[in-house]
């Protein structure tokens, strides 16, 4: 378990636009010294406003777009091409302007996909394309992912783990069906915590003052069943970037030390 470090920015553009430049900066690291990459991206807001800022970034051209995998941490179980799909609009703020190889390009099962209606069964298979991926110095059931981002949501919910549901209890699985999500659609497909904490870094996204009540619970010691970004960590680092609306209710021991 990696202690979270935090860094502030003044607002949600900027703290697109850095992190942005942090993960090309990753992804490159990654590549010159593994020959590949593997990130997870989110959706929602601040997971598609570090896309848009990442298409529009000058150094984007350094990633060599055909040596990145890249996988969801949740999906929304609708259709294929619906566009509340997080897939959807990770296309439309970056992913049809790159050259990426479509075979590296994990997406979650949609609900008129191979699978039809069966949640549980795309559920069970985007495990094994994950255990397929996996390799043996992993040392897990999903691959050690360089990167893996997460939104977080107003009642601390991250991926599609919500306080107290079923989802953010799980301990053996990777990837879970997600039945009755308190915001819609309530049909969801998410990694777990397990699977999250297998990633290299995780990155928590939290920008607007609508978080900032979130950021103050997740990082103030409550329970990862009650708050899940509490239980959202990397086994190297556990990073929250946050603009200064979200960081507003942090406790002044972390804030001043943490602006950027």
């Amino acid at each position: 378990m990696s202690v979270p470090q935090l860094v502030v920015h003044r607002d949600k553009q900027l703290m697109a636009c850095a992190a942005a430049a942090r993960l090309i900066t990753k992804i490159v690291d990654a590549q010159s010294s593994r020959g590949s990459a593997s990130i997870v991206l989110t959706g929602g807001r601040n997971g598609n406003g570090l896309l848009a800022a990442l298409s529009e970034a000058p150094a984007r051209d350094a990633v060599d777009w055909t040596r990145l995998d890249l996988w969801w941490g949740d999906e929304r179980f609708l259709p294929e091409g619906d566009p509340e799909r997080n897939i959807t609009q990770a296309r439309a703020a970056l992913l049809d302007s790159v050259p990426l190889d479509p075979s590296r390009v994990h997406a979650m099962p949609a609900s008129d996909g191979p699978y039809g209606s069966d949640i549980e069964a795309a559920a069970a298979a985007y495990e094994t394309e994950l255990a397929a991926a996996a390799r043996p110095e992993d040392h897990a059931r999903v691959p050690s992912f360089d990167v893996l981002m997460l939104g977080v949501g107003p009642d601390t919910h991250v991926a599609s783990l919500f306080p107290e549901l079923p989802g953010v209890r799980e301990t053996e699985r990777t990837v879970v069906a997600v039945h009755g999500a308190p915001k819609p659609p309530p049909l969801r497909i998410s990694l777990t915590l397990p699977a999250i904490r297998a990633a290299h870094e995780v990155w928590l996204l939290a920008a607007g003052e609508d978080k900032a009540r979130a950021a103050e619970i997740a990082l103030s010691g409550a329970g990862e069943i009650q708050a899940p970004a509490a239980g959202a960590y990397g086994r190297a680092r556990t990073l929250w970037l946050l603009d200064e609306p979200a960081a507003s209710k942090l406790p002044q021991a972390l804030y001043p030390a943490a602006s950027a």
